[in-house]
């Protein structure tokens, strides 16, 4: 372990060291990778410093009680039960800090939202995702810009497309994608009945260009005009672009800016990630159907979290975790739900089950 701990500390200087060359800094790839790797390993670092530190002043403390007496050993041996303490508690810490890393740490995020069942109350449950993640990021101090938004009739959104820029938003996020259940008497409903309706939610880390290899062979790039609301340019130029990745089928359409270059830049950003995402789902496919011939398992749960209404209740079925503090959720109070899934998770990467 010591040997492990020793070639987690060279790195870490090592990468210190090389964020102030000019190889480093003239390359912004290079960059980008060594600062995000920087940011990871600075807690890990401290940790291990700080766990060497608490060892020897334990070990001091115990040889100064071996050559006093009196209350002057005592003393010293108070010293030492404390930093045994100190050590017990750094070492539980090194363990978690010590579990593997998600690759898309320190990633932006981008988050897609649907309507799904349930006609427009689908698509105004939508809407209220939306801006309960927007009130999240707040919160968290991150940064929002909208990619795309497409409103429906009553005020709801039938597709929504957000990015999230943050060091920590991946790994507060990345637990929300899924269908979403909500249970509610809908502002559509005339005699009071509660309804159930879904919204999707899809959550991709923002790819960069080294990230995922495009063929422009591969895609098939159509230009047509605009449609819907947003000013004069739109429905008089053909500026809206929709891209097919032909391997994947996977399709991007983005019209909400006003040229056709921005909505190509627009929709290659998120052609990139849903390809990152796609790439990463078939190997953690792969991964978990592995796992499954070894040790077992059953399938996902169709919804991953139901938001009741009326009892102010919001239940994620992954983890069987319940919170009655739905409005404060959707006001951007998503903490308790997000730290009982990151709990969960370290839980079973300890127990080797993730």
């Amino acid at each position: 372990m010591d040997e492990r701990l020793d070639a987690i500390e060279k790195e870490y200087v090592e990468l210190e060291a090389s964020l102030g060359t000019s190889e480093v800094l003239a390359d912004q790839a290079k960059l980008r990778d060594a600062s995000r790797k920087y940011k990871q390993l600075t807690p890990l670092v401290e940790c291990i410093r700080a766990l060497r530190a608490v060892k020897g002043d334990a070990q001091a403390a115990r040889e100064l009680a071996a050559e006093t007496t009196g209350s002057e050993r005592d003393s010293f041996r108070a010293e030492a039960v404390s930093a045994d303490e100190k050590q017990e508690a750094l070492e539980e810490q090194l363990k978690l800090l010590m579990l593997p890393t998600d690759p898309n740490d320190g990633k932006n995020v981008l988050m897609e939202i649907r309507g799904a069942e349930g006609g427009e109350e689908a698509n105004l449950f939508a809407g209220d995702l939306m801006e309960m993640y927007q009130a999240y990021a707040i919160r968290r101090g991150w940064a929002v810009e909208t990619i795309q938004h497409d409103a429906s009739d009553l005020g709801g959104i039938n597709q929504v497309t957000l990015m999230f820029k943050g060091d920590d938003a991946w790994s507060h996020l990345k637990f929300e994608g899924g269908p979403h259940r909500v249970q509610r008497v809908p502002a559509t409903e005339s005699q009071g009945r509660i309804h159930t309706s879904s919204a999707t939610v899809m959550v991709m880390p923002e790819a960069d260009e080294v990230d995922v290899d495009i063929d422009e062979k591969d895609l098939q790039v159509d230009i047509y005009r605009s449609s819907g609301a947003g000013g004069q340019h739109v429905n008089t130029t053909d500026s809206a672009v929709r891209i097919t990745h032909r391997p994947t089928g996977i399709v991007v359409a983005m019209q909400d800016e006003r040229s056709q270059l921005q909505n190509r830049a627009r929709a290659m950003q998120v052609l990139r990630s849903r390809l990152l995402k796609h790439y990463q789902d078939q190997a953690e496919a792969k991964a978990s159907a592995e796992r499954r011939a070894q040790v077992g398992g059953g399938g996902r749960s169709e919804k991953i979290r139901t938001y009741n209404f009326k009892e102010n209740r919001i239940t994620d079925h992954r983890i069987g975790f319940t919170l009655y503090q739905l409005q404060a959720a959707l006001a951007g109070d998503l903490d308790p739900v997000i730290e009982a899934l990151q709990t969960d998770l370290r839980a079973r990467q300890l127990a080797g089950d993730a």
